[in-house]
């Protein structure tokens, strides 16, 4: 149990920490309002858009997304700052083994989810877009596209993909905790591949290729976490042995 003084310090680090996050924030919120016209003529200006013109049905629908699009450019550039901070109020309670394993969550986290950021944006959306666009042409549809809608759609699509890419950073930092063993993992594969496919069919257009496109990726990055988790146990293990012949020795 800790006692009230060492409570009042880890809340005042906590205080502390959340204070230079909340400061690095604002500034970058400042830098996204900046970029937010050029960021959102970029996307308007990408091949798949090209056809597809915005319109605002109220007066605030152009500002809603400008203040959007910088408040996400915040979020992305504060986020490699905010997961230091975050093992930076943990490290009192690690080891400095512990903490030199664990140091590399924050760029190898950054890492991949600016990969799926780039899947997600360049490969899944356009492959949506695409499809949605061909389908409302076949039944004589005049495509009219509210800048909302729009952006609600490639939000909720790029987001969550984005956040699939981490799991293999997830598993793992479980792993190395102990909480999860990659044969706990192969154990419910069957049920994972099941939810992932549903997560697919979600998040991507209803034809089959697109399915698979989406679902493909998330099924291989699980398979890669499971790679890792059994690389760490075996590495350990390895590690493990090799330090047990210097303890008997010892012990002699």
């Amino acid at each position: 149990m800790l006692s009230s003084d060492e409570w009042v310090s880890h809340l005042s680090e906590l205080r502390k920490r959340l204070i230079w996050v909340s400061l690095f924030f604002m500034m970058s919120l400042a830098v996204g309002l900046y970029l937010s016209p050029n960021i959102l003529l970029y996307i308007k200006g990408q091949r798949v858009t090209t056809h597809i013109s915005w319109n605002v049905f109220s007066l605030t629908d152009g500002m809603f997304i400008y203040m959007k699009c910088g408040f996400l450019v915040a979020i992305f550039l504060t986020l490699p700052l905010a997961l230091y901070h975050i093992w930076a109020f943990v490290r009192p309670g690690l080891t400095n083994e512990e903490a030199g394993k664990t140091i590399w969550f924050v760029p190898l986290s950054f890492f991949l989810f600016v990969i799926g950021v780039a899947f997600s944006f360049f490969v899944a959306f356009p492959m949506m877009v695409s499809f949605l666009s061909k389908m409302n042409k076949t039944i004589g549809a005049v495509e009219t596209y509210g800048i909302d809608r729009y952006f609600s759609l490639m939000f909720n699509v790029v987001f969550p993909l984005a956040v699939a890419f981490e799991m293999p950073a997830i598993v793992l930092f479980l792993t190395r905790l102990g909480i999860i063993h990659p044969a706990q993992l192969k154990k419910i594969r069957k049920y994972v591949y099941l939810g992932l496919a549903i997560v697919g069919s979600m998040i991507s257009p209803p034809d089959f290729v697109s399915h698979l496109s989406v679902t493909i990726p998330l099924i291989l990055l699980f398979e890669i976490s499971i790679i890792v988790s059994a690389w760490y146990v075996n590495k350990r293990e390895l590690d493990m042995n090799r330090m047990e012949p210097e303890g008997g020795t010892n012990h002699v």
